[in-house]
C-alpha cells in the first residue's frame, strides 16, 4: 500500500458539515489509499484505508443510518 504523505493528500469535508468544527476530513485523491482525519487536529493521526475497505466502510455506515442493524464485516 502506498505511504500516506499528507503533502500529497487533498483533504475535504462533507458538504453536510455545519461549520461546528466537529468534522472528519477525507483524502481520496491517491490511487491506493484513502485517508481519514479529525478536522480539529489536522496534524494528528490519520486512519488509512485501502480503497475497497473504504467503500465497504461507507456502505456499512449508510446501511446503519437507514436502519439496518446488520454487523459490518471487513
Amino acid at each position: 500500500m502506498e505511504e500516506a504523505n499528507q503533502a500529497t493528500m487533498t483533504w475535504r469535508k462533507s458538504t453536510r458539515s455545519n461549520g461546528s468544527g466537529d468534522c472528519v476530513e477525507v483524502a481520496d485523491n491517491l490511487p491506493s489509499v484513502v485517508g481519514l482525519r479529525d478536522s480539529k487536529d489536522p496534524n494528528g493521526p490519520i486512519l488509512i484505508f485501502a480503497p475497497h475497505a473504504w467503500v465497504a466502510f461507507v456502505e456499512c455506515l449508510k446501511g446503519r443510518a437507514s436502519g439496518h442493524s446488520s454487523t459490518c464485516a471487513a
